[in-house]
């Protein structure tokens, strides 16, 4: 209903305009003249004739309107038509790419479940050979105790055997062995005492030696940390030396000092300086002679060096 109201809306309109031109037309006549015999068998067809054939021209205008907005409407239907087929493509190929997407998440889903499977049966077969290895272990082990409680119960029997021979000839031979035990317990004796010396002479020698070791590191410690404080006051003094070169000196400073903690890299960078009390410009002017000094002289020996790496200075400056 829209579509026809609107196709009759400029067919309407053009109809008018027509009408309008052609009573223009039809007005724009002379009145001043006096009409003669020709003028009027003239007036009188051709106004005829010229309706005719403008009325003519309105309907293939108004024919050429329809025939437009047909083609319009048609071709607005077509463009409706391919929107359509394009957003059902559009939407067929959302359709499919999400079945795609929950096709992959379900194997992905489907893959880590038989993968947790896997894994838990190599774990149960695991458990399972670890459970059979116990007890192919735990079988072992009664085995050889039951051989060896039987070997001890053949060792007995055979103990048993012999003691019972043994005690055959006991009363014949009881003296001479009692001579011989005593002979042996004698030997034993005095075998065990030749050892126990033997072993009280091993442990003094041992101790002597250890004694004499320890006194020997004792000594070799005492020369080194000696030679350790010798080699600290020296590479002292020439940081000292090194921070009173570069100490921009002040009449205000006399007779004052500063307390400084220093901090060295191995190759003798300064890492960090701080003071820890003194007066306040002798202080500053100890920070920049070492920030400006920026090495300071340190050892290659590495225990020395450890010595050197956190030292605490009294700088003092030094008048001529």
């Amino acid at each position: 209903m829209a579509g026809q109201a609107d196709f009759k809306l400029p067919l309407i309109i053009s109809a008018v305009l027509h009408i309008g031109v052609i009573a223009a037309l039809a007005l724009n006549v002379d009145f001043n003249k006096k009409p003669t015999d020709t003028m009027m068998s003239e007036s009188k067809a051709p106004p005829v004739q010229a309706v005719v054939v403008d009325q003519q021209k309105v309907d293939d205008y108004v024919q050429k309107l329809k025939a437009d907005k047909a083609a319009a409407v048609r071709k607005e239907h077509e463009r409706q038509a391919e929107l359509e087929r394009q957003a059902d493509l559009a939407k067929q190929a959302r359709e499919q790419e999400q079945a795609r997407i929950q096709k992959l998440a379900e194997e992905r889903k489907q893959q880590e479940i038989e993968a947790k499977q896997a894994a838990d049966m190599a774990k149960a077969a695991q458990l399972k050979a670890q459970q059979e290895q116990k007890r192919a272990q735990q079988a072992e082990a009664d085995r050889k105790l039951k051989e060896q409680q039987r070997q001890q119960a053949e060792a007995a029997a055979k103990a048993a055997e012999e003691k019972r021979k043994a005690e055959e000839v006991a009363a014949k031979k009881a003296e001479a062995d009692r001579k011989a035990r005593e002979d042996a317990a004698r030997k034993a004796k005095a075998e065990a005492d030749r050892k126990a010396k033997a072993e009280a002479e091993r442990r003094r020698q041992e101790q002597e030696l250890a004694d004499a070791m320890a006194a020997e590191q004792s000594a070799v410690s005492a020369a080194r940390n000696k030679q350790l404080q010798s080699e600290l006051s020296k590479y002292k003094a020439m940081i000292t030396s090194t921070i009173q070169r570069n100490l921009v000196l002040d009449e205000a400073m006399r007779g004052k000092s500063c307390h400084v903690e220093i901090k060295l890299a191995s190759d003798g960078f300064v890492t960090s300086v701080q003071t820890t009390g003194g007066d306040p410009v002798v202080c500053r002017a100890a920070k920049a002679a070492i920030n400006k000094a920026g090495r300071l002289p340190v050892s290659q020996e590495p225990d020395v060096y450890q010595l050197l790496k956190d030292i605490n200075l009294e700088v003092r400056p030094e008048f001529n």
